[in-house]
């Protein structure tokens, strides 16, 4: 039991960041095999993460829906957060821009191959985005974790609960109880975020060798340098603009962005983003049980903007084409509009570089030659998502009053079972 304790007195970064760390010494000492041994505790880390995703967030936001209403607008508040969705997108994109002009990474870059398994992707059309958006069988969007459906599905049920009022008050205390289950569940799930993370590092450095990476370096390097740029420059200076101490909270937001880094999905990292935002960082749990999935949707700075920007300027520089002014236009406007477009469909990334080369005229052929180091790529993109994901709902509860001050400025990094937890979990089993 001391053991157990002396564990959890660890701040939850550093315990994560010891796996990352021997994760990347083990994958470099064991080469290939390393995605053999330890790839499977990557795997079943993913997969206790999607197991209480959607439960987490069916209930959060039924419940949600129901809390915010007669306190806070919902349509102001879900206007407000697309507001800021939209502004950091377009910044995102600029700042992908700016960084493909002046390091050029498509100049001198010749002789690559395409990806062997890739192919064009058919884009859905906008009203069939639009359909998709509501579930036809709710039970089958929950069973399939179709996160924006989820969403639609749990709003509706949470008006309607409200619409009864009295009628449903059982229903509405049983729905926050379970939504309290949830997220004591997430809290008991995310203590093996360190072991996940050591599995999922561990197999990605020994399946991926310099070979891969060396002939696209000066891309890969833009990309990470555009996306710590948007972090740094673009979310600091709007914390900054809002009167909060940025670092404060990448402090608080660390443990959202070192599982989206290790995992590479926005989906599998939404439960301790939503915890990390609310636990850490002070958001109002109902309006952040709202925000933050919906930002794991259709909130992408950097598979939706900054990816896309980057890559039309690479694809351009590696054709020897030379981008009009209209297309630099055309690529921000297909980028931030784009991102809200394709919520849902798999594959953001390879969607929306798809729609924005074929928005500019530019080669769709160039996409082959980046999908084959797309698992590092999509490490950094999507721990730029996620930090934009948990930005916004700071920014929004800034703006409105459901931010706790006290709670941000001590700024915890820890998102799972504390000492106190474990006592209290350790009484009641007794």
């Amino acid at each position: 039991m001391r053991l157990v304790h002396a564990w959890l007195r660890i701040p939850f970064w550093q315990r994560v960041l010891a796996g990352f760390v021997l994760g990347a010494l083990a994958g470099w000492a064991f080469g290939p095999a390393a995605e053999t041994w330890f790839g499977p505790l990557g795997t079943l880390y993913v997969t206790l993460i999607k197991m209480i995703a959607v439960p987490l967030v069916f209930f959060a936001v039924m419940n949600a829906v129901a809390s915010l209403h007669g306190q806070k607008s919902v349509a102001l508040l879900g206007g407000r957060t697309f507001l800021w969705f939209a502004v950091t997108a377009a910044l995102a994109v600029c700042i992908g821009l700016g960084v493909g002009w002046v390091l050029q990474p498509g100049i001198g870059v010749a002789g690559l191959s395409m990806a062997p398994d890739y192919t064009v992707r058919e884009l859905p059309s906008p009203v069939q985005v639009l359909l998709d958006v509501v579930p036809g069988n709710p039970f089958r969007a929950l069973s399939e974790g179709k996160i924006l459906q989820v969403i639609v599905f749990a709003g509706l049920v949470g008006f309607a609960l409200v619409k009864l009022g009295e009628k449903t008050t059982g229903i509405r205390r049983l729905v926050g109880e379970a939504s309290d289950v949830m997220i004591q569940v997430t809290r008991f799930v995310l203590e093996v975020t360190p072991l996940g993370t050591f599995g999922l590092i561990a197999a990605l450095v020994g399946a991926y060798g310099f070979e891969k990476l060396l002939p696209l370096g000066n891309f890969v390097f833009a990309l990470y340098l555009a996306c710590a740029l948007h972090i740094v420059l673009t979310y600091g200076g709007l914390l900054l603009a809002h009167g909060l101490n940025p670092l404060r909270f990448f402090r608080g937001a660390a443990p959202g962005m070192q599982v989206a880094f290790a995992s590479s999905s926005s989906f599998a990292s939404l439960p301790v983003a939503l915890r990390s935002v609310t636990h850490n960082l002070g958001v109002d749990r109902d309006y952040a049980a709202f925000a933050v999935p919906l930002g794991a949707s259709i909130k992408m700075d950097g598979c939706g903007a900054i990816y896309p920007a980057l890559t039309s300027i690479f694809v351009a520089q590696y054709f020897g084409l030379t981008l009009e002014p209209t297309q630099y236009l055309i690529i921000l406007i297909a980028s931030v509009l784009g991102s809200f477009g394709t919520a849902g469909v798999p594959g953001t990334a390879i969607v929306m570089v798809t729609l924005v080369l074929s928005a500019a005229g530019l080669p769709l052929e160039g996409i082959g030659f980046v999908v084959a180091i797309d698992r590092v790529l999509d490490m950094m993109r999507t721990m730029t998502n996620v930090t934009g994901q948990m930005l916004v709902p700071v920014l929004v509860a800034r703006e409105t009053g459901l931010l706790d001050s006290a709670v941000y400025d001590a700024a915890s990094s820890n998102v799972g079972v504390t000492e106190g937890d474990a006592a209290e979990s350790r009484e009641a089993v007794s």
